[in-house]
Order: C-alpha cells, then sequence, then structure tokens
C-alpha cells in the first residue's frame, strides 16, 4: 500500500515541471510603445488654414511674429507663441489654451483698432494694401501712386509704380537700395518680390515691390525711430497684405489680373446637408476650398452667366439655410458677408452694408452702386422687408489702355433672387422659405491656390 501510494506522488511530483512548462510556453509579453506625444507643430496643422492666419495676425499685432501671414506652420510661429506666453506670465508650450487665444485676440483688437487698420485699394494703381488710417490720415495722390501720413510726417506711406521693360527684381531692389540717406539692414530678392528695409536719415524704411511685364509696383513706408514700437508690428501686417496685382479692384493694366494665393469669399447656405451657394470667381482655380469650422467643400456645379457656384460640405450640422422667399423689387439692399480677416484683425464677424441697386447690365444682374468690402463677395442681398433679393459679387475691374476703349465693367452686382433659385433648382437644390436670417446663413470660404 505504502509502495503504491509512494509511486503515486513521485509520478505528480515528475509532471508538475511539465504542465508548467507547457502554459509558460502559451505566455507571451506584449510591450506597448508609448504614443509620441504631440508637438506644437501638430497642434497647429490640425487647425484650419484661416484659424492659423488669424493666429499669426493677432501675434503680429502684439510684437510676437514677424513673418507671412500665410497660414503656414514653422518653426517662427511656434516660437511667437511661447514668446507671447512668456511675456504674459504662462507657461511656455507653444499651444494657446482658450483663455490665452482669448486674451491675445483681445490684445490684438486693441492695438488693430487703435492704428485703425483697413484693407482698401490704392486709387491710383490699383494696389491692394492694408493702412493705419488712424496712425496716417492724410491721403494725397500723384501720377504714379498715392500717399498716406501723418500731421507732422513721422510716419509716411506710398505707393509706387514704374514702367521698364529691362528691370529685373534684382536692379530694382539695387536702385532703391542706393537712394539718397539709405543704409540697407536687410535684403531678399525672391523670385516674386523683393523687400528692403533699414534707415533712412532718421527714420527706418520698409520696401517691397514685384514685377510683372513691364511694370513695377511697390510699397514704401518711413517712419520715425520713436514710432517704432508702434509701426514695426504695423510693417509686418502690411508686408502680407500687400498685393501689387490683386483679383478685385481697378487694375490699370491690359488683361485679366492675377488670382491671389489665398482668397476670402462669402459663401449662403441654401440647404441643411450642406449645400453652399458661393461667388464662382473667389472659388476658380482652388486647390482647395476650406469652410473654417466645417472642413473642406467640393466644388459640384458652376453657372458662368452669372457667375455663381454651388459648394458642399458633408457631414456638417447645424447649417441654418436662408429662405429664399419671393421678394419684391426694392431700390436699397442690405449685403451680409464676413469680411477678409485682415481687414478685421484676424477675426470673422459677421457685417453687414447697405448698397442702392442700379439697372440691369448684358448678362441680367443688377448693379451696385457700393461695393462691400473685401471678403463679402457672394454675401447675401435683402431688401427692407428681410427677403432675399440676391447675392451681391465683386466684380475684378479691368481699365484696358488706349483711346477709345470701352468703360469697364460694374465693380459690384446683384445676381437677382429668381436667377440665384434658378441655379438651386437646376441642381437638385430646393431653397428654403419662411423668416430669413442672413447673419446666421453666411459662411466664410478660404480659396487655397498653388
Amino acid at each position: 500500500m505504502r509502495s503504491a501510494l509512494a509511486a503515486t506522488l513521485v509520478a505528480l511530483a515528475t509532471s508538475i515541471p511539465t504542465v508548467h512548462a507547457q502554459q509558460s510556453k502559451r505566455v507571451q509579453t506584449v510591450t506597448v510603445k508609448p504614443a509620441e506625444p504631440q508637438t506644437p507643430a501638430d497642434t497647429a496643422k490640425a487647425m484650419a488654414d484661416a484659424d492659423r492666419m488669424s493666429l499669426q495676425s493677432d501675434l503680429a499685432w502684439v510684437g510676437a511674429y514677424n513673418g507671412l501671414i500665410n497660414g503656414e506652420v514653422s518653426d517662427r510661429l511656434v516660437t511667437a507663441i511661447k514668446s507671447f506666453q512668456k511675456d504674459n506670465g504662462g507657461k511656455q508650450t507653444g499651444v494657446l489654451n482658450p483663455q490665452e487665444r482669448g486674451a491675445l485676440a483681445g490684445a490684438a483688437k486693441a492695438l488693430s483698432d487703435r492704428a485703425g487698420w483697413k484693407i482698401g485699394f490704392d486709387p491710383v494703381n490699383g494696389i491692394r494694401l492694408g493702412l493705419p488710417t488712424k496712425l496716417a490720415p492724410i491721403q494725397t495722390t500723384g501720377a504714379s501712386g498715392s500717399k498716406w501720413s501723418s500731421a507732422q510726417g513721422q510716419i509716411q506711406i506710398e505707393t509706387w509704380r514704374q514702367r521698364d521693360n529691362t528691370l529685373s527684381l534684382a536692379a530694382l531692389a539695387d536702385r532703391e537700395a542706393k537712394a539718397e540717406g539709405r543704409k540697407v539692414e536687410y535684403r531678399a530678392v525672391k523670385d516674386q518680390f523683393f523687400v528692403l528695409s533699414g534707415t533712412q536719415n532718421l527714420k527706418k524704411f520698409y520696401i517691397r515691390g514685384e514685377i510683372k511685364g513691364s511694370e513695377a509696383r511697390g510699397l514704401t513706408v518711413l517712419y520715425d525711430q520713436a514710432t517704432e514700437g508702434m509701426m514695426a508690428p504695423v510693417v509686418v501686417l502690411m508686408s502680407s497684405a500687400f498685393t501689387a496685382y490683386p483679383t478685385n479692384g481697378i487694375v490699370p493694366t491690359d488683361g485679366p489680373p492675377p488670382r491671389k494665393m489665398v482668397e476670402y469669399s462669402t459663401g449662403v447656405v441654401v440647404a441643411a446637408d450642406g449645400a453652399i451657394v458661393v461667388d464662382r470667381l473667389a472659388v476658380d482655380g482652388c486647390q482647395s476650398i476650406i469652410v473654417p469650422s466645417f472642413g473642406n467643400a467640393d466644388r459640384v456645379a458652376q453657372d458662368k452667366t452669372h457667375d455663381l457656384a454651388l459648394l458642399r460640405i458633408y457631414g456638417a450640422g447645424g447649417l441654418k439655410p436662408l429662405a429664399m422667399d419671393q421678394a419684391t423689387a426694392k431700390s436699397t439692399v442690405t449685403i451680409t458677408g464676413i469680411a477678409d480677416p485682415q481687414s478685421q484683425g484676424g477675426g470673422a464677424a459677421v457685417s453687414s452694408v447697405d448698397s442702392t441697386v442700379g439697372a440691369a447690365n448684358g448678362s441680367g444682374d443688377l448693379t451696385l452702386q457700393s461695393a462691400p468690402g473685401i471678403g463679402l463677395s457672394g454675401g447675401a442681398a435683402l431688401d427692407g422687408d428681410r427677403r432675399f433679393a440676391g447675392i451681391a459679387l465683386l466684380k475684378p475691374q479691368v481699365v484696358a489702355s488706349g483711346q477709345g476703349a470701352s468703360p469697364p465693367p460694374a465693380q459690384a452686382v446683384l445676381v437677382p433672387a429668381d436667377a440665384v433659385r434658378d441655379f438651386l433648382k437646376t441642381n437638385g437644390v430646393t431653397p428654403a422659405s419662411g423668416a430669413s436670417d442672413a447673419k446666421a446663413s453666411v459662411l466664410r470660404v478660404v480659396c487655397v491656390r498653388k
């Protein structure tokens, strides 16, 4: 009996290691590699282009950012964010929390308002530029450009135009650098423009010039060194806003004007499922079309007669289509849209302007006596009874040279409500009816070109 029990225990003892060995073979150790932390640049890249440009603009106003306001992510942008955080006693993370972003926007707006920042066109040569209208309120015009200055001349802003078939950017930069009293401290000659800055006698100067064909256009800024703290951010904003050959405005050259790399316009929501009607010309040639807060949009239809286009964004919620019930013809309309961010300190506020309706043109569109601001093209026009009257468009205006040239087309037109409704119905969109709230139905549209 004892021998049998002993034999059993020995068998059990010898089998236990074998069982453990078999179990250990089935257990596998998996090492989980922790995810790489998101960098400040990653966070910036996740933002919409328009939001990044707004951020760059605000950082420029407070003196933290010195570069092009183009929406690109760069070390300079991250460094500027950290600089703002340091100056305001925050942790230098390179990513603004909501409180910091709000403080930055508020500070930038205060500085923008103090300068009287506006985006406009030089009436002499059609250059688009940003102007500190409160710092340089006195305007005069000459044969080749316009000039804005302060009362005592501490600040002077001048546009210019030159014609020379043999002129190159490098040669033009050399000529400007050799002007009497100028000492160049920074010089850059790129493929499409040149920049010079430095001192001229007792003032600081900044010059930017571009050449198209046989014509050069440029901007010169002079300001007392005592005003540098105030003017240095303004010059950064002016450099980015400067467009020598703009799409909109009076362009005194033969042929169509070139397109901007980033163009802003307004879209009107016409269906809750993401259909938006916009200015066709404002979304021509886009590498991508972006509706901030909603993402990319597809262009699905166009009307070349009235220059309308239909966009669609997918998966969007909370859209409020504009009611397009029949309106009675009125002589005055209110145009609602969203201005270019640089004309409102990087913001995205909805604004409204009144305009008088004139006669019809060859396409059946109506002329508008006063044009809406840059960015409002595509805005919704409502009559005095707040009924939909049409879509307001800004037209590129080309002035032909020579005697007997036909008059240029109107700068602003109103595509009548009937034409808009017909365009939508042709493309399977049923216009909404009921009460109209234009401010709730307009969105900013951003065209990014190559």
